[in-house]
């Protein structure tokens, strides 16, 4: 939790020293009253045993001063909680952007490493439960040890039965509140867990209704989403049971410390003899039990911390393995540009995942100039998808180097590798937003796709039907593109990367989703527009690409072939299979 507190701003320390000087003068305000209360029950102990006339002035007076400074208390504590907050939702919203920032630039590795459900939980319910601890206990973490320490200051001296009595009402209180913390605090990380579990089985349910519903397997999700609702209750209740066992026990302490300040009084008063000490241990009774009160509601006032803090302790924690996690994929220093254009090289390249034994892609070596075509086909599983990933670094190279114009992708800054790059993943990827907004996502050199552009490219992809009977490029795409088809989806893709006028086209299987007519059409089309790009093209399809300059076979992670469609016919068993498999003699030939 102090890791995190490090990262308050300026402006933010600023208000924390203003919330503890008005905290100081809240502090001392309140430790006043029982001095004034002191001061008006020896005038009317004096005036009842003595018999001396009432002096009523000087109650009034002391009055006014309980008045003033109960007034000003109340408008200290409504200026430190004004603080507060704005403490709490400053930091808060710095906190939620700076976790935002960092997820931008984790690679694959790390989202895997953390799960998206557990990064929006971290993202959202984690932050809340920090802002919370901030904004209602920051005042009270400060107020509570500087009354403590300041009515223990005022009440030395004055009877050391009476400090017994309170000092053992401040161990049983210290005790109580270390046992509920050490039983709940491993509870609250499982809370955590458990939320993130909850929160993964309702994205899975909502993401694949249609399945669910398909299989009738409604039943099937709702155990799952049963059991882990019931294990976030059970987890819940416990330690809810346990945090409710401490206002009883506060509440039985304050009356216990009273009714011992008291009896002792009772017996110190019934002991002396001469009527003035009586009227000062009297005196010294009052003050004493409203000091010792103000002792033990400062602790109070911290158990209300000690119920929050484990709970926000631990979503600290979360946040912080956020916030240090170290991205695998780091800038380079290269930001000019290249003499060479479109030119990528896999130089005896190999890959496992950080996880794995084994290697997923080994010995990969092969050139594709400017404007060449190349092609990726295999079984499932055979490493084509991952072998692409790696020229945009969304994993790098185990083994090996992948060169773009020349240069080592990992010498690029981000930045400037992805302008050279036009990305079209297997499944397209669309935003809440407008057609406009989606096809002209991102920036190239510092510039966003001119109108014209976005409309060419949508030509281009064969869309300008569907998106003018949506409504043109104005027209509202829901998050996830659930208001279109998966061709729709695709050709927006597509049409997204080709506004982009890349040096390097990546299409990872995106032509899975058209009819073969609109694939032939659009592929069609895109070998005019991209002649002068370098296109790398994974695909199941031997019709998608057996026009490609260059042909890589895969299987099981090695380079088993590589040549036209015609070399591979000959001399490619496993392209043949596959051919085979696809298309009849007559339509290969």
């Amino acid at each position: 939790m102090f890791k995190l507190l490090k990262r308050l701003g300026g402006m933010e320390w600023l208000m924390l020293l203003a919330s503890v000087g008005f905290i100081v003068v809240q502090v001392w305000l309140d430790l006043k009253l029982p001095d004034y209360m002191n001061e008006i029950t020896s005038l009317l102990q004096t005036s009842n045993v003595l018999g001396t006339p009432l002096e009523m002035a000087k109650i009034w007076q002391n009055g006014g001063y309980m008045l003033a400074c109960a007034v000003g208390g109340a408008l200290s504590a409504v200026i430190v909680g004004f603080f507060s907050a704005r403490i709490a939702s400053s930091f808060s919203m710095s906190l939620r952007a700076e976790v935002f920032e960092k997820v931008e630039s984790f690679s694959m590795e790390e989202m895997k490493r953390f799960s998206t459900p557990s990064l929006i939980t971290r993202s959202t319910n984690d932050i809340t439960q920090v802002q919370m601890v901030l904004a209602m206990g920051l005042q009270v973490m400060i107020k509570a040890p500087i009354m403590a320490i300041w009515a223990i200051v005022k009440i030395l001296g004055k009877s050391w039965q009476w400090s017994v009595a309170t000092a053992i009402a401040v161990v049983v209180l210290i005790t109580t509140i270390a046992v509920v913390v050490l039983v709940t605090l491993p509870k609250f990380r499982k809370i955590q867990k458990q939320t993130d579990e909850l929160n993964r089985i309702t994205r899975e349910n909502l993401q694949g209704s249609r399945v669910v519903r398909a299989y009738n397997a409604e039943g099937y999700q709702q155990e799952k989403f049963d059991e882990a609702n019931t294990n976030l209750t059970k987890t819940n209740l416990f330690t809810n049971r346990t945090m409710a066992i401490m206002s009883p026990v506060m509440i039985l302490i304050m009356s216990g410390l009273s009714l011992a300040i008291y009896w002792i009084g009772a017996f110190l008063i019934n002991g002396s003899a001469m009527p003035a000490e009586q009227l000062q241990l009297f005196s010294d009774m009052v003050v004493f039990s409203s000091y010792a009160m103000q002792v033990v509601l400062a602790f109070m006032m911290l158990t209300i911390i000690f119920i929050m803090l484990p709970r926000a302790t631990v979503s600290a924690r979360r946040i912080n393995e956020v916030l240090e996690t170290k991205p695998t994929i780091l800038d380079g220093k290269v930001e000019s540009k290249t003499t060479l254009k479109g030119e990528v090289e896999f130089r005896n390249v190999g890959f496992k995942y950080p996880d794995a034994d084994e290697y997923v892609l080994e010995n990969i070596s092969f050139t594709a100039k400017e404007g060449e075509t190349v092609a990726f086909i295999g079984s499932t599983g055979s490493g084509k998808s991952t072998l692409i990933n790696l020229i945009p670094r969304f994993y790098d190279a185990t083994e090996g180097a992948v060169y773009v114009d020349g240069i080592n992708v990992k010498e690029y800054t981000l930045y400037e590798l992805n302008n050279k790059i036009g990305y079209i993943p297997q499944r397209a990827v669309m935003f809440s937003g407008t057609v406009k907004s989606n096809v002209s996502l991102g920036e190239k050199d510092g510039l966003k796709p001119s109108e014209e552009d976005i409309k060419k490219a949508i030509k281009v992809a064969q869309s300008t039907s569907f998106v003018e009977k949506m409504g043109g490029l104005e027209a509202k795409v829901e998050r996830g593109g659930t208001n279109i088809s998966g061709g729709q989806k695709q050709r927006l893709a597509i049409a997204r990367a080709v506004a982009r006028k890349p040096e390097i086209f990546i299409f990872d299987d995106s032509f899975s989703a058209l009819d073969y007519k609109t694939d032939r059409k659009l592929r069609s089309v895109l070998k005019k527009e991209t002649n002068k790009a370098t296109c790398f093209i994974v695909a199941q399809r031997i019709g998608t690409i057996k026009d490609a300059d260059k042909i890589i076979v895969l299987d099981e992670g090695k380079m088993v072939g590589m040549g036209t469609h015609e070399e591979l016919m000959k001399n490619c068993k496993i392209y043949r299979e596959i051919a085979y498999s696809q298309l009849s003699e007559e339509e290969l030939a």
